[in-house]
């Protein structure tokens, strides 16, 4: 057979065995074998068929560079940030700069347009392996191997990102509508009382709560709270709170008791981490008697006529004192037709295009604005004068509102 027939069939056989090995990754692709099992099979072809000595893949992740093989060489020298990332190109090495590079023969760049995927170094080549030319003809062959490698693991990663997502999603609609079931349906509007509610999370599930209670034919009791930070663990803790006060208001003896309670609750359950601003009331009916106390919250606005007075009196934050450093008790006299609004800091500290707060002259004028209208119209009308300062601007925090007239 002449030279030019051997040199023929050579090419033939290298073409043939390129194209069925681009053909087995292919069926292994579609027949979804893990990522480990591609990268077995793609290390095989490399090593056994190629026969190349000194192999180094990295991949990236959408967040960090992760070391997918090393063989045949050092597996902690290299740095991809410091040492390959401006490299763009097949690049061959014949007298690197860097010492590090110095033990390869060639750097396989893979891209995405021009987010880099993938650098594979190699060294050490057997050019008389399978009929091969030498290393420089195998590149191409090569750089599409590892791309579609890389792509398919790439791939698989989104995929189950995007299932982990719709997984986290339907989890997160599920603790919403969870958390939407600790709120009361049913307020009361009947000749003694009228009272409206509204809550928005910043997220699906926030850390806002309010809460009314019947305690017996004569008195309600009523709460508006806040814990510190936002999204899943203020909600876990904030429906601990809402366990442990339903729990203990019809139990203890007073509101003072029932927040020294509450306080260790807290600190048993988040150990310092959270806080829980609240502030709790009692009415009774019959006597007209407000009790309350604030424990770091907001202070409510009650509008009596055409004047307003702030709620301040209680107790410091609940979760962060093992003993709370005074707690007071504070009792007033509610006259008729005064219009109680409890709220959480999202509204007032709500800001618009200027970064300017609502503020509570808004609140306040929201409330006197609307006095003679339904209670369930106030607390639209404060809703919807908020959304209309902020504007464009995002809520930054959760949003909720309890507001009563007292008839």
């Amino acid at each position: 057979m002449s030279t030019q027939s051997k040199n023929t069939k050579k090419r033939i056989q290298l073409g043939k065995f390129k194209l069925d090995t681009l053909l087995e990754i292919t069926k292994a692709i579609n027949n979804n074998l893990s990522k480990d099992e591609l990268i077995e099979l793609y290390q095989n072809v490399l090593l056994k068929e190629l026969k190349i000595g000194k192999l180094l893949l990295f991949s990236h992740n959408d967040k960090e560079w992760t070391q997918e093989l090393c063989i045949g060489t050092s597996c902690n020298d290299i740095d991809v940030k410091e040492d390959l990332l401006e490299i763009t190109q097949i690049n061959v090495l014949s007298n690197p700069t860097n010492k590090k590079l110095k033990s390869f023969d060639v750097i396989v760049p893979v891209f995405h347009k021009s987010k880099p995927l993938a650098y594979l170094l190699l060294g050490d080549f057997d050019g008389e392996k399978i009929e091969v030319s030498p290393i420089i003809k195998h590149l191409t062959f090569i750089q599409t191997l590892t791309n579609i490698i890389i792509v398919a693991i790439e791939n698989k990663r989104l995929y189950k990102e995007n299932l982990d997502q719709i997984a986290i999603k339907k989890e997160m609609e599920l603790a919403s509508e969870m958390q939407t079931m600790l709120f009361p349906r049913n307020l009361p509007n009947n000749e003694e009382i009228e009272v409206a509610a509204s809550y928005k999370p910043h997220q699906l599930v926030g850390g806002d709560y309010y809460d009314f209670i019947v305690l017996n034919r004569d008195e309600i009791a009523f709460c508006i709270a806040d814990v510190s930070g936002k999204g899943v663990p203020a909600a876990l803790l904030m429906s601990n709170f809402q366990a442990s006060l339903r729990s203990l208001i019809k139990r203890t003896s007073s509101l003072s008791e029932l927040v020294i309670e509450l306080n260790k609750n807290i600190l048993a359950n988040a150990n310092r981490e959270k806080f829980i601003t609240a502030f709790i009331g009692k009415y009774n009916i019959q006597t007209r008697n407000l009790q309350f106390i604030n424990a770091g919250h907001n202070p409510p606005i009650l509008l009596i006529g055409h004047q307003f007075k702030k709620l301040f009196e209680g107790s410091t934050v609940l979760g962060v004192f093992e003993n709370l450093p005074s707690v007071t008790e504070k009792n007033i006299t509610i006259p008729k037709d005064a219009i109680l609004t409890c709220y959480t800091d999202g509204v007032v500290e709500q800001t618009n295009s200027k970064d300017e707060e609502f503020g509570m002259e808004n609140m306040e004028s929201s409330v006197l604005q609307n006095k003679e209208k339904s209670i369930s119209k106030i607390v639209s009308a404060i809703t919807l004068n908020l959304d209309e300062y902020k504007a464009d601007q995002e809520y930054h925090d959760d949003i909720a509102l309890l507001c009563m007239r007292i008839r």
